[in-house]
């Protein structure tokens, strides 16, 4: 991946409900609190469209709101062959994610991707899916989101 500073990333999940939108708004919150979100493109996307126009899940939306950041205002969209030339970087959260956004990644595309915790930390770990869980899931998510937001700001 380049050393550059990028100045755009999408993060994509499955529907853009959970984890995405999510990552959308704490990566959003750790730039501002760094100083660097001026200029700094961040959206979210999913890989299918089962949710298009939709608010983020509302358990993300209240993780997000019990640590002072709003995602309420997001909607849901899927991704785009666009997106693969808007954005400097597509972050997937899981490698069923990654599989997804590679099968859709037209010739033309000039964005880097990747993993989230693998570019932001180093580390092969997924951020699960908490659809299907509980509060406790959604928080867990919340804390995994965080500290690899932390990690992929230095590249900004």
């Amino acid at each position: 991946m380049k050393s550059s500073p990028l100045r755009s990333v999408l993060f994509v999940c499955l529907g853009n409900i959970c984890r995405s939108p999510l990552a959308e708004g704490v990566f959003g919150s750790v730039l501002k609190a760094e100083g660097k979100a001026a200029g700094v493109l961040i959206d979210s996307a999913g890989t299918n469209g089962y949710h298009t126009d939709e608010a983020p899940d509302l358990r993300s939306i209240k993780v997000a709101q019990r640590h002072g950041v709003d995602i309420s205002s997001q909607q849901c969209r899927q991704l785009g062959a666009d997106d693969f030339t808007r954005f400097d970087l597509i972050i997937g959260m899981d490698r069923m994610n990654m599989t997804a956004i590679e099968k859709r990644r037209p010739a033309n595309a000039t964005a880097q991707i990747g993993l989230f915790y693998e570019v932001a930390l180093g580390d092969t770990k997924q951020i699960p899916d908490p659809y299907y869980g509980t509060d406790a899931d959604f928080e867990t998510i919340y804390r995994m989101i965080l500290a690899a937001s932390k990690g992929l700001s230095v590249r900004f």
